[in-house]
């Protein structure tokens, strides 16, 4: 039967296995192209090169974390990537599910905020969002309910790019970002935005298939305002105690 988790680990592992710099990891150069052959992850890890392959293939085999562990010292993986394949193997505790709108307490602090700010649900459907997030961004008020999805809006809405100064490094920060947070493609949600968004941008289809996993970073980011002038603002990420499945994202000027 297709286990959606385990093919995802298995094309997740060869893109990955694929990009490993040889001469960082102390390797001599390959006759054909770059990255590690998959006998080399093999040994690296303890495994056989047949069971290694099957793992690739996504077959029915049921990896341990140590060896899963190991796996990833081969292949050179972040903490955010690693994490990203212990959640595809069943080692990570399920997403929760989608929240809207946000609950009171979080619309409160939204609200009580002088600066943009927002609440993403874990699908990334936008819970929750201050006045001065709607002044910077004026179509997230008129977005149609099934459409206010951070993903979906910055890959899908003209407007984004014009706000965004760096619409094609923030738009792969945030695809890498959303890969990490909801890696179980067999939630229907997540596999139906997914399909819906590979089929809408070309963009994301390619961002999609280059399998990059990442973890969120504060950074100063630059807006061209509706109004015409631009702000550099940084971005923070809050989240509650009561409410860990919520984040709030706000910006605050330098």
């Amino acid at each position: 039967m297709f286990d959606p988790h385990r093919h995802e680990l298995g094309s997740f592992l060869r893109s990955r296995r694929e990009r490993v710099d040889r001469a960082a990891a102390g390797l001599p150069p390959r006759a054909r192209g770059e990255g590690l052959r998959r006998e080399e992850v093999a040994v690296s890890s303890g495994v056989s090169i047949t069971w290694y392959t099957w793992l690739e293939q996504g077959r029915d085999i049921h990896p341990s974390r140590q060896v899963l562990s190991a796996v990833a010292d081969a292949l050179r993986l972040t903490d955010a990537e690693r994490r990203y394949v212990l959640s595809l193997a069943g080692y990570a505790p399920p997403g929760p599910a989608h929240v809207e709108p946000a609950p009171a307490h979080v619309q409160r602090l939204l609200d009580a905020l002088p600066h943009p700010a927002y609440a993403l649900a874990p699908d990334w459907g936008m819970a929750g969002w201050n006045a001065a997030y709607e002044r910077m961004y004026p179509h997230i008020a008129a977005a149609a309910p099934a459409e206010r999805n951070l993903l979906w809006l910055v890959f899908t809405d003209p407007s984004v790019r014009d706000l965004l100064d760096d619409w094609d490094v923030t738009s792969r920060r945030f695809l890498a970002e959303f890969r990490a947070e909801a890696g179980r493609l067999a939630d229907p949600s997540t596999a139906q935005l997914v399909q819906a968004l590979s089929e809408a941008s070309p963009e994301f289809r390619a961002g999609w298939e280059s399998f990059d996993v990442g973890g969120f970073v504060s950074r100063e980011r630059v807006f061209h305002l509706p109004d015409g002038s631009s702000v550099t603002l940084e971005h923070q990420q809050l989240r509650f105690a009561d409410r860990p499945d919520l984040q709030v994202v706000l910006y605050t000027p330098l």
